[in-house]
C-alpha cells in the first residue's frame, strides 16, 4: 500500500475540538515543540496548493516563533532516503519501500526548515520515540510536555502521543496544526488523544497558554 493521493477538507474549528479529560496547561520552562515528519515527500501527496496544508504550515510557523522567543527547544523528525530494508522492516509491507535519497524530497518543506539551534531525528518508526533518544534529551532537560503539529495526524502524529504518554510526558495535541489523510482519521486522532493520552488545542489556545505562562514568569523576575 502507498499513501494515498490526499484531497483537501475543513480543518477542525476549536468550537468543535473534543473536550479533554484532563486540564493540562502547557509550561515554556518544560515542554518541547515537535514538528513531525513535515518533509515535502510526505506533503507532496496533498492536492497542489491544498488550503488544508497551508492552514496547518501558518499555525506551525507561529506556534514555532513564539517557541523560539520563549527558548523552548524544537525538534524535528525526519525519515532517510533509500532506508535499509532491515531496518525498515514491517514499514515496507505497508507503505513500500519508503523515500529515494533525493533531498529534494528528504528535506523538510522550506517554510519550515529548521534553524541551526533545532535537533532533527531521524524516524525509523510511527513514533518520534522509537529508536530516538527525544526521550532521553528529554529527561535529561527535566522537560514533560510536548507540543504536536505536523504529518499525519492518526498515524505517527497519535502514535507519538499515545508513547509520550506511557512514558510519562505529557502530550499537547495541536487540531489545527495536525493533517491528515481524511477528515474523518483526523477526527479521530484527535478524539482519541482527548480522551484517553493528551490535552487537544487550538493554535489560538496554545499560544494563549504560553503567552500567559511567558507573562507571568516575567512578573516575578
Amino acid at each position: 500500500m502507498a499513501i494515498p493521493a490526499i484531497s483537501s477538507y475543513k480543518m477542525p474549528k476549536e468550537s468543535n475540538l473534543p473536550k479533554n479529560k484532563v486540564g493540562w496547561k502547557v509550561d515554556p520552562n518544560k515542554s518541547v515543540l515537535l514538528i513531525h515528519d513535515m518533509q515535502q515527500y510526505f506533503i507532496d501527496y496533498y492536492e497542489k496548493d491544498s488550503s488544508l496544508v497551508r492552514e496547518m504550515i501558518a499555525n506551525i510557523k507561529v506556534i514555532r516563533k513564539q517557541c523560539d522567543e520563549l527558548g523552548i527547544p524544537v525538534v524535528y523528525t525526519a525519515q532517510s532516503g533509500n532506508q535499509n530494508p532491515e531496518e525498515r522492516a514491517l514499514l515496507t509491507d505497508f507503505w513500500g519501500t519508503g523515500l529515494k535519497d533525493d533531498p529534494n524530497i528528504t528535506k523538510v518543506i522550506d517554510e519550515l526548515a529548521p534553524g541551526k539551534a533545532d535537533i532533527v531525528l531521524k524516524k525509523w518508526r510511527y513514533s518520534a520515540f522509537k529508536k530516538s533518544n527525544l526521550l532521553e534529551m528529554m529527561n535529561e532537560q527535566g522537560r514533560d510536555q510536548l507540543i504536536i503539529c505536523g504529518v499525519y495526524a492518526h498515524i505517527g502524529c497519535l502514535m507519538t502521543a499515545g508513547e509520550a504518554f506511557m512514558s510519562d510526558i505529557k502530550p499537547f495535541f495541536i487540531a489545527d496544526a495536525v493533517a491528515d489523510f481524511t477528515q474523518p482519521e483526523h477526527e479521530m486522532a484527535i478524539n482519541y488523544v482527548a480522551g484517553r493520552c493528551g490535552a487537544v488545542y487550538s493554535t489560538a489556545q496554545i499560544m494563549d497558554q504560553l503567552k500567559r505562562e511567558a507573562s507571568a514568569e516575567a512578573e516575578l523576575v
